[in-house]
């Protein structure tokens, strides 16, 4: 059997609106065409509204309550999150701290059927002894158990990547090695994961593209606040950040060095090209980098804004190019359709929840899929401003059942995408049968949950929401304007990208 190449590209944080073929802002060219030549999902989704979840279903193909790890690797959990001065309600549940060693990731199916497997980029799904290797992988660049980089220009200090010439961009060093690995084994089939750090902060990027990017902003204009109070934090209503544009195009760029490998092997044509990302974009929280809008939200939080993602797939043999698929997927569906298309069945050991795609990409309306409700859980509270929370999808209707104080929300995503109208009084039979089939699900899935915290005091929570309102916001305001001015300068070398290579 000639068995198709597999080149997973995963970014991380980067929204479901923050490519050139949805914002008039970005640039991805290289990005775009996989969607132009392939099938573009409008409703992906994301297991988690944060990344160390999102990435365990990707490869285990389970729900996060089934694999545990509910929340990203290093959050503080229980009374040790009082540590962090946010005078919550609740403290939030355990997780676990690794991937389980008994799980199979499709990359050792495919392996075990013989591909060559490489693993470029961010893992965080545990410490020595849960890294790549351990899961499949023959070849480890760049994975380990930490979230972020430290730097995106070298020399960039990670443990499992040598350092290359100073200034070397990090995105563009890791598809380089993507590209070397495909060359080498061109005549074997290859499973790769392009696991980009980028578009994840600390936000760093080019003079060049800064500069680009600040006149394209300041062309465009804007008037307003680029930052509102939504419940717990501000969130950013435009898409005008120069820094985070510029690391948009570094990550294209490092893209188009993977396509560029593939068209000059003639293996374009037998390879299936994914590209996704592990969680909504930063509208608030972390470098409050972009904006989701018209979804509410981004990372962290339990809208759209913080589950949908972009994906695309590319695969000539079977995707008719230019295609759109409008049935909502879950990031747990990789594993499944992913194997079918390599001809390798799911291990009997490895229980998922995942439903192969396989059908939508050959065409199929909805096959089967319009039936299936789709679940999330996060019992914890998001750096972004997210609140414990646990998500029911059936068709249009969602409802978000909040932990804090046991209300639910109820949205028509058909009418209401940016879910502003609570309509559950209006529904309230629905609403009852969507939280029992939730609760259901919560219960058979082993789901843990926050539980109160008996230091609470509303006083202080009031005091704090305040300071961000009145001391945390303006200054947000005054930052993010600063990076428009032309005389805008982060340090002498630009995060050591104007470094000559030694």
């Amino acid at each position: 059997m000639n068995r198709p190449h597999i080149v997973f590209i995963l970014a991380d944080d980067l929204g479901w609106c923050d490519l050139g073929c949805e914002s008039s802002y970005y640039e991805s060219p290289h990005i775009d065409r996989i969607a132009r030549e392939g099938m573009k999902f409008t409703q992906a989704y994301a297991n988690c509204q944060v990344c160390s979840p999102s990435r365990a279903s990707i490869l285990t193909g389970k729900y996060p309550t089934r694999h545990g790890i509910t929340d990203y690797l290093g959050a503080k959990t229980g009374e040790a999150w009082r540590e962090l001065g946010r005078q919550d309600k609740l403290l939030p549940a355990p997780y676990e701290p690794r991937l389980r060693a008994q799980e199979i990731t499709f990359f050792e199916a495919l392996r075990r059927a013989g591909y060559r497997t490489l693993s470029a980029g961010k893992w965080h799904l545990g410490p020595p002894g849960a890294y790549p290797e351990n899961f499949g992988f023959e070849i480890n660049c760049g994975g380990h158990q930490g979230g972020g980089p430290s730097r995106y220009f070298a020399p960039w200090n990670n443990p499992t990547l040598p350092d290359g010439p100073n200034g070397e961009h990090l995105c563009q060093r890791l598809a380089r090695e993507t590209a070397n690995f495909i060359r080498t084994n061109k005549t074997q089939p290859v499973a790769v994961y392009l696991s980009f750090y980028s578009v994840h902060c600390p936000i760093q990027t080019t003079r060049g593209l800064w500069e680009k990017y600040r006149q394209k902003a300041v062309a465009r204009g804007h008037t307003g606040p680029r930052f509102i109070m939504d419940r717990n934090l501000p969130v950013r209503q435009v898409q005008d950040n120069p820094i985070y544009a510029g690391m948009i195009e570094a990550m294209d760029v490092a893209v188009g060095i993977v396509l560029d490998a593939l068209d000059r092997h003639g293996l374009t044509e037998n390879t299936i090209v994914v590209f996704t990302s592990d969680n909504g974009g930063v509208s608030s929280g972390d470098a409050f980098s972009s904006s989701m809008l018209p979804l509410r939200g981004g990372k962290g939080r339990q809208w759209e804004g913080g589950i949908r993602e972009p994906l695309f797939i590319r695969y000539p043999r079977l995707v008719k190019a230019g295609t759109t698929c409008d049935t909502p997927v879950l990031g747990m569906d990789f594993y499944p359709t992913l194997l079918e298309l390599a001809g390798v069945p799911v291990p009997a050991e490895q229980a998922i929840d995942g439903r192969s795609m396989v059908p939508l990409l050959r065409g199929e309306r909805d096959a089967g899929f319009a039936a299936r409700d789709l679940f999330w859980h996060y019992p914890h509270y998001g750096n972004q401003g997210g609140d414990p929370s646990s998500i029911i999808r059936s068709g249009n209707w969602k409802l978000i059942h909040y932990h804090e104080d046991g209300h639910d929300e109820l949205y028509d995503l058909a009418t209401d995408p940016g879910e502003q109208r609570d309509v559950r009084a209006g529904h309230v039979q629905l609403a009852g049968e969507l939280r029992a089939r939730l609760d259901r699900w919560l219960r058979d899935t082993g789901a843990k949950f926050p539980v109160p915290d008996p230091q609470y005091d509303p006083a202080k929570r009031a005091a704090y929401r305040e300071r961000i309102e009145r001391v945390e916001l303006p200054k947000l305001e005054a930052q993010h304007a600063r990076y428009l001015d032309a005389d805008w300068q982060p340090n002498a070398d630009w995060w050591g990208s104007q470094v000559v290579h030694d």
